[in-house]
């Protein structure tokens, strides 16, 4: 088994951080005492993004009744592609009038509405990537597969609901990244497109940093990926972006797969997974890489 990292860096990320503390033993008051404050930042933005859900929710609702021609609930962005705000369980079947043939949710557990069952039950294909609100945007291997799937069902003639609570900067990460991979746009050119169709859409500027560097990560991936016999890795996929310092983000590692003598290649493969994380903490994504082996 080969392990190849690209672009290495070590600040940044949180991940990164966790490594220095690993390797630089004399700096680990000062590293230890960092950790603690991005997990208190990251806490306090689910914390917050809880408290806000709600009030956040019922103002949308409120700004849409009163001037549904500017505060639109959805948008068509092009014949296969709709972008916008958290469904209610009654938009279902208006979805399924309108051609939607799959869902993208970017919610968190607490902030989805419509069930899998009930999208299945008009059959909607349902692909959740649940992301934290206001600061983060998905992995690039997250982003990668809501890509393939708008792109799968529009090759079927379908259309893809992408949406997060409001529309605006989660699901909007994974529409630019559509175009820009498949309507062959520049992030710019495709972020002044999403905008006359939807003015009010807003990214975070470490949602704009995936959008820019995820064509990178596409070609990057291709190059070191010919076959479905090598799994593709990134530190992001750990926990997805952070609200700053996204260079981390670029560090890939290529596991091949092993057809031979099974039990050692996932043993190697989940190995290979925890070396990744270090000591980061959750590493379910890895896990599940290292089980495709």
């Amino acid at each position: 088994m080969k392990i190849e990292e690209l672009d290495e860096t070590e600040t940044g990320s949180e991940c990164a951080i966790v490594s220095g503390f690993d390797h630089h033993s004399r700096n680990s008051d000062q590293d230890r005492r960092t950790i603690i404050r991005v997990d208190a930042t990251r806490a306090l933005v689910g914390a917050g993004a809880r408290i806000l859900f709600y009030p956040t929710l019922l103002y949308n609702v409120f700004r849409n009744k009163i001037n549904q021609a500017d505060f639109r609930w959805w948008d068509r962005i092009d014949q296969f592609l709709l972008l916008g705000a958290v469904p209610f369980p009654k938009d279902v079947p208006r979805l399924k009038q309108l051609g939607v043939g799959g869902v993208i949710t970017l919610n968190e557990p607490y902030e989805t509405l419509v069930p899998t069952s009930l999208y299945q039950a008009h059959g909607i294909a349902h692909l959740v990537i649940p992301t934290r609100d206001y600061l983060f945007a998905p992995s690039f291997v997250d982003i990668n597969r809501a890509v393939d799937f708008i792109h799968k069902n529009a090759s079927i003639g379908q259309a893809t609901y992408v949406h997060c609570k409001a529309g605006r900067g989660r699901s909007t990460t994974i529409v630019l990244c559509y175009l820009v991979e498949y309507k062959n746009m520049s992030p710019a050119s495709a972020l002044e497109y999403v905008r006359s169709r939807r003015p009010r859409v807003l990214l975070a500027p470490c949602q704009w940093k995936a959008v820019q560097e995820f064509k990178q990560w596409r070609l990057v991936s291709a190059a070191y990926s010919p076959s479905v016999d090598a799994v593709l890795i990134t530190k992001a996929d750990l926990e997805g972006y952070q609200n700053s310092g996204c260079d981390t983000c670029k560090e890939l590692v290529i596991v091949p797969k092993m057809r031979t003598r099974p039990m050692i290649a996932r043993l190697s493969c989940l190995f290979a997974s925890l070396k990744v994380s270090g000591s980061c903490g959750p590493v379910s994504r890895q896990l599940t890489e290292a089980r495709a082996c």
